[in-house]
Formats: C-alpha cells, structure tokens, sequence
C-alpha cells in the first residue's frame, strides 16, 4: 500500500506528507456541533468538491455514484477532483483552503490526518445522525479509520491481499493446489522457476524483494507474520518482536537464491507494465504472486487469458492457523478542518461511506470489497470464487492493517529503506541492523 499509481498501489514507498497538518488555517471547522439538515426538502443550490487519488476509469466510477445522489437530490452537485495525493490535501487544509471531502488510497496517515485535528472527528456527525458505527461496519474497517477514539474518517470499500497463481504452471509442476506456508512457498516458487542455459531467469516462480515484484512491499507491513510494529508506550518493537527478523531471514534466504541481481534483469522489461497487459503474471512470466482483490477487474479490462487461481497468502510454518488472514486497508474518506459546509459535506460523506447502493455499484465497477455489514451482505461479488477469496480474508477476525502512528507513512518508509538494503546484501548484521532502525522510527516520534 506504498502510495497510488492510476488509483492504485503503487511499487515503492511515497514521500512522507511534506506540509505541516499542524498549520493553523483559516475558517476553523471542528464537528464539535455539526449542522444537520433535511435533504428531501428544498435547499439551496450546493456544490461540494471531493478531492481523491482515483485517476481515469475509476475516477469516473466514483463522479458516476456522485451524480446519482445529484439525482436523489437537485440541489446537491458534487463533483469529484482526481489525482489529489495526501500531500495535496494536506497543503490545502494548511492553506485554509480545503475541499469539502477528501479521500486518500490508503490508511498509513490516517493517524496524523486525527491527531493533528487536519480532518474532524465525524463522531458528533454520527450521533447527530444516530448511526452506531459499530452496527455498520466491521471491527477491521473501524480500527484503521480511527486513532485514540477519533474517528476522523470511514472507508470507503476496502482492499484485501491474498495470493494469485498461475493454474496451468502449478499444473506442470505437479502441484494441484496453492501454498499455506513460506515452506512451502519457497519450495514451489524454486521449482517453478524456469532459467535459460546462462542462469537468466525466464519464469519466476515468486519474488519477494522489495521493488522485484508489484505489489510485494505490502508482505513487510507484517500482517502475515503477525509482526508488530509498536508496544503500549508507542515504542517500536521491530527490533524485539522475533516474528520480523523471521521473515527478513525466509526472504533473503529465496532473495539470494535467485541472486537480487538476476531479479533484477529479469523484472526491468515488466516493472512498468503492472497497470497493463504487460503485467509479468499475465504474461505468465512469474507463476504466483501477492496482489489484491482489484487485479480481477483488470485482468477482465485487459481481455487476459491466463489462467489463474486466487488463495489466502501463505503464512509462517509456525502460524499454519493464521492461514486466512490478510492486510487489508482501502480508501478512506473525511471532512477536512475548515471546510465550509459541513452539512453537505457530510451528506456526501455518508453515501460514499454507508448508502449500500452507492458501495455496492462502486464495488461492482472497481471490484474492491464492500466495507459495511449491509453492503457485503447485498453483494453479488461473492458469486465469484475468485473474488470470494478477499472478502473471506476481509471477514477473517485476525486481518487488518498495521499500527497506525502519528508520524504517518514515515515508520513504513524508514523500514521499507532498511528492507531493500538487507535484500540487497548491504546489512552484515540483521539483529544490529533492527536495532538501527527501530531507534530511527522512535527518533521520529520522540519516544524514549
């Protein structure tokens, strides 16, 4: 979830937000007394801009539910502004120019979009309104929306990792169902792996490197080793928790045995591609790999032949129980400090967020997983085995997304650096090279 490309994940870390949310701004703006209003009686004429990521195809889906609450309601337009990054919102909040809504691609900065008071604690527009939170949307979505009981935002559907396989190699091969272990996977992914007569790698079995492979970096947010990142005081633990530097060893061990150089080779004519037909899986080029529930929809759009399988990622030998759960994590959506209508803003707000009609045609239209309770029950999604795969991981008790710090994205980033030197054989100390860098990310929060 290392920032958006055409709407999407994108391969490497994004920039840690560059403006202040902490900057005062002009017009103010808590939802400490929200305004209500009836929007079936006549109002005037009101225009809402909602900033967010999405670019192109999905940015049309989300203006096409946007103009259907126009048609719900005459006075209402709203009006959706692409290609917005945190970054952008952030400078507009800090500016005393927010748009009226705004949605970001993932949930790294949601604890500083809280705690700095940049977006409003929704929860007296929850109360004015008389919607318990909890009765709506599952815990998962709940605990990556909020931070210390603000609940400054809500998802907007949401995202869930698994496992893709290529059918017809894994038949070659021998194998007749997927991974459940990194065993398991390391085995498959060595025996899957075709090379030419010099080494050169022509089909990679699975790529664990960071920036080898699309959607990889979101194996180092930890959820499937059931790694923390933080301890009750907010001190990292990334140094003390055994289950990171257990993962870091399995994926050097599988890194090394391709050799990062010959990954290299082999992933530089597909690393552009991961947003087209070029795709290295739908050109069959690597066997299996970690992606979400969206790739469905793009594989239809493409007209992709390949033909795959989609299954829970694998997880630790030592944790065969886990097996099932996921990082998840997906659009989320706020009111910003200062934005000046809040009563329409919120309207918009709460149909993007909880009218089961809007998720449900933009979850159709995007193929992401519905976030309510009333949405993934109305769902005809599941009908595909494929897609049923994510919105199972999605439901598991033990999925979710990474302790969320005020700092942001920053503690990922900082790990994430660490990460790609320890692949690259450039950490002659794992245990020291740890304790580095869990100083770094308390340094960053000024934790002792």
């Amino acid at each position: 979830m290392w920032g958006t490309n055409n709407g999407r994940r994108a391969l490497i870390a994004a920039a840690v937000l560059t403006v202040g949310l902490t900057a005062c701004t002009a017009g103010g703006g808590t939802a400490s007394s929200p305004t209500t209003l009836n929007p079936t009686a006549s109002q005037p004429p009101t225009t809402i801009n909602v900033w967010g990521a999405f670019q192109g195809r999905e940015a049309k889906i989300v203006q096409a539910s946007l103009d259907a609450l126009h048609v719900k309601y005459p006075w209402l337009t709203a009006t959706y502004v692409p290609s917005k990054t945190d970054a952008d919102i952030a400078k507009a909040i800090a500016s005393g120019t927010p748009p009226d809504v705004v949605m970001v691609q993932s949930p790294d900065n949601v604890a500083k979009f809280c705690s700095t008071g940049a977006w409003q604690d929704l929860t007296p527009y929850l109360s004015a309104a008389k919607l318990d939170k909890t009765k709506i949307f599952p815990p998962a979505a709940l605990s990556y929306t909020s931070y210390q009981d603000d609940q400054c935002s809500l998802p907007v559907l949401t995202d869930a990792f698994g496992l893709y396989y290529n059918k017809d190699l894994l038949a070659r091969a021998g194998y007749t169902s997927p991974p459940k272990t990194y065993s398991e996977l390391s085995a498959m992914a060595k025996k899957l792996t075709q090379r030419s007569s010099d080494g050169t790698i022509d089909v990679a079995g699975f790529v664990p490197t960071l920036g080898k492979m699309y959607e990889i970096n979101n194996l180092y947010y930890g959820k499937w080793s059931d790694a923390a990142w933080y301890d009750s005081a907010g001190k990292s633990v990334v140094n003390t928790d055994p289950n990171w530097k257990s993962l870091l060893e399995w994926d050097k061990s599988l890194t090394d045995w391709y050799g990062y150089d010959n990954l290299t080779r082999w992933y530089a004519p597909f690393a552009d591609n991961e947003w087209d037909a070029g795709n290295a899986f739908e050109q069959g080029k690597v066997a299996m790999m970690m992606d979400g529930e969206w790739r469905t929809a793009f594989f239809a759009a493409d007209g992709s032949n390949v033909n795959y399988g989609t299954a829970p990622f694998p997880v630790p030998d030592n944790m065969k129980s886990r097996y099932g759960v996921g990082m998840i994590g997906g659009t989320v959506a706020g009111i910003p400090r200062g934005a000046k209508n809040g009563a329409a803003s919120w309207l918009v707000l709460q149909d993007l967020t909880m009218n089961t009609k809007t998720l449900n045609a933009l979850a159709d239209d995007l193929k992401n997983v519905p976030s309510t309770y009333a949405a993934l029950k109305a769902t005809t999604l599941g009908q595909d085995p494929k897609f049923k795969v994510f919105m199972d991981i999605f439901q598991n008790p033990n999925s979710g997304f990474k302790q969320l710090s005020p700092q942001g994205q920053a503690d990922v980033d900082l790990f994430a650096q660490f990460i790609a030197q320890w692949q690259q054989g450039k950490v002659s100390d794992l245990q020291q090279g740890l304790d580095d860098v869990a100083q770094q990310i308390d340094d960053l929060q000024n934790v002792g």
